[in-house]
């Protein structure tokens, strides 16, 4: 066959196989098919259920609005797919073009994407996370054990970690009448994602409505009964908690740890990629039959000074699988970048949260609607002079127009009639992030390096 058939033949059938069965995977298998590739393919996921929606499980399933077992995410045409579900994957051999599984089978591919997504952070201390009552919830089958849990119901809760997930479980406890304890090691909820400014007003929201907040403070320690049971959750400043539910919600980790010794650009971090969604190598070498999709890639954003992001957002999810599916079957000419504008939502206490960018980058933030008295406003970032996010409290229709802002670097601080001018003044303050070396729990978007100013970028083979 002559090359150019072959690659033609190649881009419209082959094999290809999507490891990660959850949102990313299913809206990459369904543009695949709907852009006219015929060939086999196939699905891994390491859950036995087929693709399900997870932003309901800390929202309404907790409410009990909805059921964990009636999540599924709707199917937008038949894919057509070999499924192999509950089975993890376990390594990758790139030269021979296989991936093994768990069970210690190998499946051959073409072309191969990777959508693993990520994983709850555990309760660091094993004996202690493995105490009858202490939760993450990241699955499905969190979500029942959770569910069930809650509908006893505890005589109090303890959230460990204020982000946006520990401050949705926080609101799904108030809303039920349910005592809750949320501790967060930073100075106020959210602040890793929105800044200090914001985490104030959000501080507020949590102790108005009842919630024993305690902030600047770790947890040391989970203490169990003789049943093995959590009872008293010891904390940095002396002080305990009894409890008898534990929620850990301290962030997610990235699903890379089947791909030591792969030879893919793969670590804690994600895995890198091109714009067009191809992943590197170790070596910074671009690869050309393994893209990758979701909350697990690391991309590079003209946008946001070419900072790789990896971007924990069911919107990118949908959009980078599309990307990355389309330039899968196209010629070089044909494909195209991945540069959706980060967007996240969180409901929380009755209050519409919204953003759009990159607000952990902004320097500044300038309330330019509303008030944060009254909780129903717009605060836009800024970042070396141009506007870089903005986001909403319970107002969301100026986002799309901050959005434009964002996308045509417009310059900051914000300066249009349209901007509110109460006595409160409209001026930029600093938006009082936490220290970058230190960890926090709830950005939605994680810089990653390299920018073009930043000559340090090295890569290294990983250790084992």
């Amino acid at each position: 066959m002559p090359a150019e058939a072959f690659h033609e033949w190649l881009r419209l059938e082959g094999r290809i196989v999507i490891v990660g069965a959850s949102l990313a995977g299913l809206r990459a298998a369904e543009t695949l098919r709907a852009e006219g590739f015929a060939g086999s393919l196939t699905m891994i996921g390491d859950e036995p259920y087929e693709p399900y929606d997870r932003p309901p499980l800390s929202k309404a399933v907790l409410l009990g609005k909805a059921s964990p077992d009636h999540t599924e995410l709707p199917r937008r045409r038949d894919i057509d797919a070999t499924w192999r579900l509950g089975v993890a994957a376990a390594g990758l051999d790139m030269a021979a073009r296989r991936v093994r599984l768990t069970d210690g089978e190998e499946v051959p591919y073409d072309r191969l994407l990777i959508a693993t997504g990520v994983h709850a952070r555990p309760w660091p201390k094993e004996e202690e996370a493995q105490l009858d009552g202490v939760f993450v919830l990241r699955t499905r089958d969190d979500a029942v054990r959770l569910h069930r849990r809650m509908k006893g119901p505890p005589r109090r809760v303890l959230v460990i970690g204020a982000g946006f997930t520990g401050s949705e479980i926080a609101s799904a406890c108030r809303d039920q009448g349910i005592a809750v304890t949320v501790a967060e090691r930073a100075d106020a909820p959210l602040v890793g994602a929105l800044g200090g400014v914001i985490g104030a007003v959000a501080a507020e929201l949590h102790r108005e409505n009842g919630v024993d907040l305690r902030t600047g403070i770790m947890v040391t320690g989970l203490e169990g009964d003789a049943t093995g049971r959590v009872r008293v959750a010891h904390l940095s400043d002396g002080s305990s908690v009894e409890t008898d539910v534990v929620v850990v919600s301290l962030g997610a980790s990235r699903n890379t740890g089947w791909l030591a010794g792969s030879g893919l650009g793969a670590g804690p971090r994600g895995i890198a990629c091109d714009a067009g969604c191809r992943a590197f190598d170790f070596r910074g070498i671009v690869t050309d039959d393994i893209y990758v999709a979701g909350d697990v890639a690391r991309s590079p954003h003209p946008l946001f000074g070419y900072q790789f992001l990896s971007l924990e957002h069911w919107g990118n999810a949908v959009a980078q699988a599309e990307v990355a599916a389309h330039n899968m079957i196209s010629a070089g000419a044909d494909r195209r970048p991945h540069m959706w504008v980060p967007a996240f939502w969180s409901s929380q206490f009755g209050v519409n949260i919204k953003s759009v960018g990159v607000p952990s980058m902004g320097e500044e933030v300038m309330i330019t609607q509303g008030s944060l008295t009254e909780r129903r406003f717009v605060g836009v970032y800024g970042y070396q002079g141009r506007v870089i996010a903005a986001v909403s409290f319970d107002n969301t229709r100026w986002l799309e127009f901050y959005q434009r802002l964002i996308e045509t670097g417009a310059p900051f601080p914000v300066e249009f009639p349209t901007v509110d001018r109460r006595p409160e003044g409209r001026k930029p303050v600093p938006a009082d992030f936490p220290d970058p070396s230190l960890p926090t729990h709830g950005p939605t978007v994680t810089l990653s390096g390299y920018s073009p100013t930043d000559r340090q970028l090295v890569f290294t083979p990983a250790r084992h």
